[in-house]
């Protein structure tokens, strides 16, 4: 026997047996890549019921600039069907004649702070400022929320039918804000505008300022701004860091996931333009700062809140597409507030700008048709001439628009959420009240039946000392 030979008979086989392992299809499986559930706590709003309604015979405004005279609206399956003067309502449909009286579109308020500072105002309902750092982008205003507050069933009785609902405004980013139906319920999922992007509160100017002045800044406006701006570029570190992985994994590499930051994972969503910016700003020269800011960090704020000097700036702020919520006459309680005017949410509107009347008021959200009416007699009185149908759009549409939510809500267009409001009166008077208030083409008030209105269970009370025998 040759045994060279067999050795290399062997060898061979060995080197054969490895190269087919080495072309083996059985290659180790790549771990799947880390996917952020961006949206942990989801609307589990469900709408009441409702049936075919046809309210005939009122004035409308419809909320974009239509007034229609001895008009008609139906509603049905929770939307607009139809909008105009001569309407045939379906077989079983409830005809309300509303003679005298007119039809809006829901008032949308964009800054309430209903539920997180809660009706009673106790220390113990005061949940919408977290004060422990100047950025706090991590917090959700929803996990605060406490439905019972009765401020919900007030405001409904004033006709909104949905809210933006924030933290408030003693930090520079004070947390997540969110949009809700103004339907009273259990818990805070069962009241989420299904589908409406996250708000994030942001404030400069004086109360941050005042709030964290004495606790190691910052204490100055050129201290909010570098604060702002060094978050701004950590999202920006960050939101690249998670780019990379997903870029590397991509290709076919296995890179370690970066660690998740709750605070960075939503500034970087205001980056990524899935997350609105609402500011709490005064002064003109504030907003113009925070513009450049937005610029230099491309992302888009929403709305500037309060704002009582929007009216110096309002050009820029149309051509920079955000809005201004704004008091119809608050002012002069603090030195930022000193040089408001009456005229400024007319004089907005009149310079193309998205102008908004907001209450952040437990009792402003009751009556904030009468505040959009001071602003446009305000308006009127010198000069301006801003209809009625205009002026609404600062209560439906233009909300609507800054919340993201316009496509589903803010205006009487068929095919749009059947959020309506049939007033007494003309709505701009003093003396109009709210008759019935639809939301999702359900009787969510009805001011002529007291015993169907919403009541918080905090408002029964406790039992008395024999009621439990």
């Amino acid at each position: 026997m040759n045994t060279s030979v067999n050795k290399k008979a062997l060898a061979l086989s060995v080197l054969g047996g490895l190269f087919l392992v080495g072309c083996s299809d059985d290659k180790p499986e790549k771990t799947p890549p880390i996917q952020i559930d961006k949206n942990p706590f989801p609307s589990t709003y469900q709408p009441m019921t409702s049936s075919p309604t046809l309210i005939t015979n009122v004035t409308i405004l419809d909320g974009v600039g239509g007034m229609i005279q001895s008009g008609s609206v139906l509603m049905s399956d929770g939307k607009i069907q139809a909008i105009g003067e001569s309407i045939e309502a379906p077989e079983g449909a409830t005809i309300i004649d509303g003679n005298g009286q007119w039809v809006t579109p829901g008032i949308i308020d964009v800054h309430s702070h209903l539920g997180v500072y809660a009706t009673p105002d106790t220390a113990s309902h005061s949940d919408g400022n977290e004060m422990t750092n100047p950025v706090t982008a991590q917090v959700w205003a929803e996990h605060s929320i406490w439905p019972q507050d009765a401020g919900f069933s007030r405001a409904l009785a004033g006709g909104v039918t949905s809210m933006q609902i924030l933290p408030g405004s003693a930090n520079l980013v004070g947390g997540r804000a969110v949009t809700v139906k103004n339907v009273p319920n259990r818990v805070v999922q069962d009241m989420k505008f299904p589908g409406a992007p996250y708000g994030m509160k942001m404030a400069c100017g004086e109360n941050p300022k005042r709030v964290y002045g004495q606790k190691g800044g910052p204490g100055t406006r050129m201290g909010n701004v570098a604060g702002y701006r060094q978050a701004w570029a950590d999202a920006q570190d960050y939101k690249q860091k998670w780019d990379r992985y997903y870029k590397d994994h991509e290709a076919g590499k296995d890179p370690n996931a970066p660690k998740r930051d709750l605070k960075l994972e939503t500034l970087a969503g205001v980056l990524d333009g899935e997350i609105i910016v609402h500011m709490h700003c005064y002064r003109a020269d504030d907003m113009g700062t925070m513009l450049d800011v937005m610029k230099e960090f491309d992302y888009q704020i929403g709305s500037f809140h309060h704002a009582v000097e929007s009216y110096k700036i309002a050009d820029k702020l149309a051509e920079n597409n955000v809005c201004s919520s704004m008091w119809a006459d608050w002012w002069g309680f603090k030195m930022e507030a000193y040089d408001g005017i009456k005229e400024n949410i007319p004089m907005v509107h009149a310079a193309g700008a998205c102008a908004i009347v907001h209450s952040d008021s437990d009792q402003g959200i009751q009556r904030l048709n009468q505040e959009a009416a001071k602003a446009w007699a305000d308006g009127n009185r010198v000069g301006l001439n801003i209809s009625q149908a205009d002026a609404w759009q600062w209560l439906s549409a233009n909300p609507a628009k800054s919340l993201g939510i316009f496509e589903q809500t803010g205006s009487l267009e068929v095919g749009k959420n059947a959020d309506v409001v049939l007033w007494s009166a003309d709505p701009f008077s003093t003396y109009a009240k709210a008759v019935n208030v639809y939301i999702d083409g359900a009787l969510a008030y009805d001011r002529t039946d007291p015993q169907s209105w919403p009541v918080s269970d905090f408002e029964l009370g406790q039992p008395g000392e024999g009621d439990s025998k």
